[in-house]
């Protein structure tokens, strides 16, 4: 400003005075309330606009209680999963007249989860949805701070905190299922992290629908969730392999690659089922076979559990799946016998 002096901030009695209203009018105007009249109304809006006027949430929200703010803490956006569901939360949250506030956790330790809902408090949010598809929640070692409002994804903690999950059993046991009925002899897996809660329910469904048809349990593969690492896995596939369930799609495009690289032809001679149902998939050569996940319907159902929370107080333990369904495209094909 001229002169070295800071330009002083707007005060509700500068737009009372200014529209020729009381503060309390103006007050009544910036927090939405009824009982004033329009045209009056509307002269404090102009009031607002000609002065510059900004409410103080800060002051607002301390006085209803209120922040209209989301928080959400989850371990890494690279994998599609997370960043998609946390495009679904933003997305509710905004239909719900909310913002929300991102911390990632770098490391998924106790101490990080801790600091990271003190940073939340400090930054001032209603309540919290927790995204770690790593176990640090099922720990009996590990809680979240009590008296938080909050809803956990991905996780197999629901006897201890709300959880809102993809059904990730039923999806593995779906894409297994289907390509037994093909009349492939069994099926190879190529799973996520050992430390990831789905990657660990997608590989026991799939070993548990082998061994409930009798059919023989092939040595797992495993990846990172990245493209690379399932074209590494898929060169490891050996050559009586004829099927493989592959734990995302993002692995199966790697796995692809390795199976053509090696001339084996797809679907023809194997097999590949992806799971996600990417954007992408559909596009994949050929046209991957996949389970899709409804990350909007698992964005859309935290967000709700978190305001049912906020206006009536904290919910009780339990889990709520969200179906999935297998989607078949041109990666999969019967078994053809040699």
């Amino acid at each position: 400003m001229p002169g070295g002096r800071r330009k002083q901030r707007v005060s509700m009695a500068d737009v009372a005075k200014l529209a020729g209203v009381s503060s309390q009018t103006v007050s009544r105007v910036a927090n939405g309330q009824s009982g004033v009249v329009e045209t009056t109304r509307e002269q404090v809006l102009a009031a607002m606009r000609e002065l510059g006027y900004r409410p103080n949430s800060a002051a607002r929200s301390l006085r209803y209680g209120r922040f209209n703010t989301l928080g959400v803490i989850l371990f890494g956006l690279s994998s599609t999963g997370n960043s998609r569901t946390v495009e679904a939360i933003a997305t509710e949250a905004a239909a719900e007249g909310y913002a929300i506030t991102l911390i990632p956790v770098g490391v998924p330790t106790q101490d990080n989860v801790l600091g990271a809902f003190t940073r939340m408090g400090e930054l001032a949010v209603d309540g919290v949805i927790v995204i770690l598809e790593v176990h640090l929640l099922d720990a009996a070692t590990v809680a979240l701070p009590p008296g938080v409002h909050v809803v956990v994804v991905d996780s197999d903690a629901g006897e201890r905190y709300p959880v809102v999950d993809t059904d990730q059993a039923d999806g593995a046991r779906q894409a297994v299922r289907h390509l037994l009925d093909l009349g492939h002899p069994t099926v190879w897996h190529i799973a996520g992290p050992a430390e990831s809660y789905a990657a660990e329910r997608r590989a026991q469904a799939w070993r548990t629908v082998l061994e409930e048809a009798g059919r023989p349990v092939p040595p797992i593969g495993r990846g990172d969730w990245s493209a690379e690492s399932g074209y590494q896995a898929g060169l490891a596939l050996p050559a009586e392999c004829s099927a493989v369930f592959v734990a995302n799609d993002q692995m199966a495009l790697g796995v692809l690659r390795a199976l053509t690289e090696r001339g084996r032809r797809v679907p023809e001679e194997v097999s590949v089922v992806g799971f996600d149902d990417i954007a992408d998939a559909s596009s994949y050569l050929p046209p991957l076979t996949t389970v899709h996940q409804d990350f909007a319907e698992v964005g859309r159902r935290c967000v709700q559990a978190l305001l049912a929370q906020i206006g009536s107080g904290p919910a009780g333990p339990g889990t709520d799946l969200v179906p999935t369904h297998l989607v078949v495209r041109s990666s999969t094909a019967p078994h053809q016998s040699r």
